[in-house]
């Protein structure tokens, strides 16, 4: 399980540390590491021209021991010092010492643009409200110039907390982040600007608390949750999801939320709706009922909304099922806010963007901007399970508290109509299945994300495509 802490904690795991071992130590750990990926980098150091945009605090300080390193190995370091009075002073001794030299940010558009490489000391974690004016037109300078940038912890001008970015902030090609990963490197739009992210322990790890702000799964945490089949088994006992999709408007939404079902590892599929000659015609396993759900037989969970239009009444009456429910696209905008709070069941909402906006009553772009806080509003105000969609997909536990899942296995040629009603066919099996509403939503988007990129393989696929990938997504994680 990769994890991600907020700055104050990791601030005092750090106090704790300092005060056992010697002074500078953290400091030193940090800079090795950072210098090590700027040799990984660069590949050859010696004669390579590096710069260091450095700002006051310890962000700056590790630029300027990582460049004494770098110095020391032959490389032409200069360092660009924004903040001259309160620059790290055992750090630009350091810098001096092993030869390199210093400018003023006036001084350093030649040195950038003759550069191999920039590394990015200007803000730490601690920066809020973006970049000011002068790192602002230092970063376009280094956007311009195109030389690879490795960023110190934290892309200067990024929320290390919430992953936002007012105003400008500095792109990197790599991060490199110590003792902890912060929320900005794993949430959007912040991780944008990280590029790759690699990790330095300087020993932090028994000194972070057990819960943390963000965790994101790894391949052996989905493989822990998947649901399997014993010698016992049968199709009720591994679960049976109910999908109430589609409409005579949309009836490709419930082909594709039966496609994801099918192969979510529940043992049948329920389907209600007015597309279920359609359901029939691509998938005949499925057992389609024109009866409505109440009366659909036994189900597990349901799944409601995809294509629905504007039949709140199915959605109402799935609501009211004692059973987990995931609701989805029309479902979203259907559904009664009272009615999704009063369930005793578990509910997983799985709005994208736009929806969840709608469903805040605020702008689309201020939920992109803010997808942490929207998640956590969002299941803090229906007290259901939220899987915020996207680039990094979040999701959040009833009520908003506790770690946010975060999910980035996804690629770009997932945003295709259709591939929403997949995710939501899929998670809704693992429902039925047994999963908790978290772990559901979860392993689906993982399983989503894997899936989309073995039907893509850098080029388009459609939604049917990502349906027919997920027993490969999952062969994958399992084995």
């Amino acid at each position: 399980m990769r994890t991600a802490y907020c700055v104050e904690t990791v601030r005092r795991a750090e106090r704790e540390l300092m005060a056992r071992v010697p002074e500078g130590a953290l400091m030193q750990r940090a800079a090795a590491g950072l210098a090590a990926a700027c040799a990984d980098l660069l590949g050859r150091v010696y004669g390579r021209r590096i710069v260091l945009l450095v700002g006051s605090g310890d962000n700056g300080g590790d630029a300027l021991y990582a460049g004494a390193r770098l110095a020391r190995r032959g490389a032409g370091v200069t360092a660009v010092l924004l903040a001259p009075g309160r620059t790290h002073p055992g750090g630009l001794t350091a810098v001096r010492r092993a030869g390199g030299t210093t400018v003023t940010p006036e001084e350093a558009g030649d040195f950038v643009r003759r550069a191999d490489l920039v590394l990015d000391g200007i803000v730490g974690i601690g920066g809020k409200g973006g970049l000011r004016p002068e790192a602002a037109d230092l970063a376009a300078l280094v956007e311009r110039a195109g030389a690879p940038v490795v960023a110190v912890d934290l892309p200067s001008g990024v929320d290390a907390d919430t992953g936002e970015v007012h105003g400008s902030g500095m792109r990197a090609d790599v991060t490199v982040t110590f003792g902890t990963h912060k929320p900005a490197l794993l949430v959007d739009p912040a991780r944008a600007y990280a590029g790759s992210v690699r990790f330095v322990d300087i020993g932090l790890g028994d000194l972070l608390p057990a819960v943390p702000e963000l965790e994101a799964l790894q391949h052996a945490d989905t493989a822990a949750l998947l649901p399997t089949p014993g010698g016992e088994s049968d199709k009720y006992r591994r679960g049976v999801v109910g999908i109430a999709a589609g409409s005579a408007r949309y009836p490709g939404a419930a082909v594709l939320a039966v496609a994801g079902a099918l192969r979510g590892g529940a043992g049948a599929v329920r389907y209600v709706g007015p597309a279920g000659d359609a359901v029939l015609a691509r998938f005949p396993e499925t057992l389609v009922s024109e009866r409505g759900p109440a009366h659909a037989g036994r189900v597990q969970a349901w799944v409601v909304g995809p294509g629905a239009g504007d039949d709140a009444a199915t959605v109402a009456e799935v609501l009211a099922a004692e059973v987990p429910v995931l609701i989805d696209a029309d479902g979203l905008r259907l559904a009664d806010a009272d009615a999704v709070r009063g369930r005793a069941a578990p509910t997983l909402m799985t709005p994208h963007a736009g929806e969840a906006a709608a469903l805040l009553g605020v702008a689309r772009e201020q939920v992109e901007g803010a997808r942490l806080a929207s998640v956590r509003e969002l299941a803090a105000r229906y007290r259901a399970t939220v899987l915020l969609k996207g680039s990094t997909t979040l999701v959040a536990d009833a009520g908003g508290e506790g770690a946010v899942r975060v999910n980035a296995t996804g690629t770009a040629w997932l945003a295709t109509a259709g591939s929403g009603d997949v995710l939501s066919g899929l998670a809704g099996s693992l429902l039925a299945a047994g999963l908790g509403a978290l772990d559901a939503g979860s392993v689906g988007a993982y399983l989503h994300g894997l899936a989309g990129r073995y039907a893509a393989d850098g080029a388009p696929a459609g939604a049917h495509d990502v349906a027919a990938a997920i027993p490969r997504a999952w062969r994958d994680v399992r084995d």
